[in-house]
């Protein structure tokens, strides 16, 4: 999370925000694994449509030690409603973990001048969430708990997988299946929730897009099955991982396809080791 300026004092309750998203960061960590992490071997891909091991063989090198949490940083546009809305700059700092699967996406979208809307998105214990503070003192939406909500923040956590790719692995929660020679299906299962993914490779290997027929879209306080996708490109190698540096994400509506956030991903921090509960730092 970025740091204040020196001297600069903080609300009241922006800092209990800022202490309350650091608990849940904290509690995210620590339920990583505390070994090592494995790595991986060609071996493993076996068995797997053809576009998925292609896929790997593009976006990891032998012996990669598969990830075992990730901060990200992201910058982009958002939009919050129908085709007419603005688009808003936003800033946003993701932690995941992989095993098991959970994020907290922390972000300031500046939707109102001098006025940031805080939004933090999360999956964490097999819960979805989603709060958001205008200036950190007006909600503008608190949610949690539902099996919809659970449901489309694991879709997120799968689609969002190709910035930590090792976790797409057999072993790793997911299962592949077949679509076409481009195609293949992913499903990722957390407990009492089952998301699956239809991932498009491109002529190199690389993950271009993902799709699902039914997403849960909240339409007035509801969750509403929607098609939805994302599309990925411009990729890079990351310590010893190629991943995207943009993607884009929309819904498709009777009316259209409607695109609600646009990033790109400049920075990624991985880590290898577990982590110690005590000071929150990699153990070496």
């Amino acid at each position: 999370m970025a740091d204040r300026p020196h001297g600069q004092k903080i609300h009241w309750p922006a800092r209990q925000s800022r202490e309350a998203a650091e608990r849940e960061v904290a509690r995210l960590l620590a339920a990583a694994p505390a070994a090592p992490a494995p790595r991986f071997s060609s071996e493993s891909l076996q068995g797997l449509p053809e576009p998925v091991a292609r896929y790997f063989r593009f976006a990891l090198t032998p012996d990669q030690p598969l990830v075992r949490w990730a901060r990200i940083r992201q910058t982009g546009t958002f939009r919050a409603g129908g085709f007419d809305a603005p688009w808003s700059p936003f800033t946003a700092v993701q932690h995941i973990t992989t095993q098991p699967p959970g994020y907290i996406w922390d972000a300031n979208i500046h939707m109102v001048p001098l006025l940031p809307v805080r939004v933090r998105d999360s999956y964490l214990g097999g819960r979805g969430a989603m709060q958001g503070r205008l200036a950190a003192l007006i909600p503008v939406v608190d949610q949690s708990g539902s099996p919809e909500l659970a449901a489309g923040a694991l879709h997120r956590y799968l689609a969002e997988a190709v910035w930590w790719p090792t976790t797409l692995l057999p072993g790793q929660g997911v299962s592949w299946e077949p679509v076409d020679a481009k195609t293949a299906r992913a499903t990722l299962t957390d407990g009492a929730t089952s998301v699956s993914l239809e991932f498009q490779f491109g002529e190199q290997g690389e993950i271009v897009r993902a799709y699902t027929p039914e997403r849960y879209r909240d339409v007035k306080g509801a969750g509403v099955p929607t098609p939805w996708t994302g599309d990925y490109s411009d990729y890079t190698q990351r310590e010893g991982m190629r991943t995207p540096m943009r993607g884009e994400v929309a819904w498709i509506l009777p009316e259209g396809r409607l695109s609600y956030c646009r990033l790109h991903v400049p920075r990624i921090e991985y880590g290898w080791q577990p982590i110690d509960e005590e000071t929150g730092l990699r153990v070496q």
